[in-house]
């Protein structure tokens, strides 16, 4: 659940309608609703033939903060952090009041539970690494992403990669984060403060993994490191994170390229472990190890060829 999520405003955009920018004078075609956020609505849009998402919010403030924050994820050099930005304006309704929105590229994907439901679970090495990868440079950036769940994330294709498409909750580091949701935020499970500094995101981070496996969710109870440790252990596909999932729970990372550096190794020496006992009979070591195989195999080649380009 968001704090403090509201309606952004008092109408609906309907399918058909057209957006007409006061100041631009570019207009959009309305395609459908894409979602709600607690700062705005966001609809899929066209012009020219071209499909776009566009935004838009009464809370003009809130509006030009994420706007500004787009414009700071663009000078990101080497890496297309959030959304490319299209247009920023405002438009006059027909209720005589004025909202500010502005349009984004569309990214079209899958959600991560979907995609690896239908890929298999040797790639959540892969996204791991690379989302570790992002918030290493949104961090050095100034920025923590604060409203970092699966739900603001979508895996987009050739090649398969994780993107952003919601940065409303985008912090600076060192304020109060602004946005959250209770499932992913170590407030909520009494595990650190909601201060916007990288080891709040990589605590996001974990959620999002065990999420995968507990589509449902579930409770805290008494002892809510205990209990999110206990769902840790029981699932076999996050075996090779375990150790590191919890230090990133307890806040023990100082740096998301430090929790990145971690995993990569242990992804290295496992699968060394495992070429190294490909001859011996299998019951001379543990399943695991056969298990890891496919969860790390696609995760070490990406490390070893983002070690290219990092």
């Amino acid at each position: 659940m968001m704090n403090k999520t509201s309606r952004t405003h008092d109408f609906e955009l309907r399918p058909g309608m057209k957006i007409h920018g006061k100041w631009h004078k570019r207009s959009y075609l309305i395609k459908k609703k894409l979602g709600n956020g607690a700062i705005g609505t966001v609809y899929l849009c066209e012009e020219s033939k071209k499909l776009f998402a566009l935004k838009i919010s009464s809370k003009n403030s809130s509006m030009t903060m994420e706007v500004n924050v787009l414009k700071s994820l663009e000078k990101v050099q080497g890496n297309r952090l959030g959304p490319y930005l299209i247009d920023v304006d405002d438009w006059l309704a027909p209720n005589g009041s004025t909202y500010s929105f502005y349009v984004m590229e569309y990214i079209d994907g899958q959600t991560i539970h979907d995609f690896i439901s239908r890929n298999g679970k040797e790639w959540i090495g892969v996204f791991i690494l690379q989302l570790l990868d992002d918030l290493e440079k949104l961090h050095q950036a100034g920025w923590v992403f604060g409203d970092l769940k699966t739900d603001n994330l979508i895996v987009s294709s050739n090649p398969p990669k994780i993107r952003w498409i919601d940065v409303g909750g985008t912090t600076q580091i060192g304020r109060a984060i602004k946005e959250y949701t209770e499932f992913y935020d170590r407030g909520y499970w009494e595990l650190g403060s909601r201060r916007a500094e990288p080891t709040y995101d990589l605590f996001a981070l974990v959620m999002i993994f065990l999420n995968l496996f507990y589509p449902s969710r579930f409770e805290k109870g008494a002892n809510t490191k205990a209990s999110l440790f206990k769902r840790i252990d029981k699932v076999q596909a996050l075996r090779p994170y375990e150790v590191c999932f919890k230090k990133a729970l307890t806040g023990k990372y100082r740096s998301a390229k430090e929790m990145r550096q971690e995993i990569a190794q242990r992804l290295y020496n496992t699968q060394r472990k495992v070429a190294h006992n490909q001859k011996t009979p299998s019951d001379n070591y543990p399943p695991i190890l056969f298990e890891s195989i496919g969860i790390t195999l696609i995760a070490f080649i990406y490390y070893v060829t983002s070690l290219l380009v990092y």
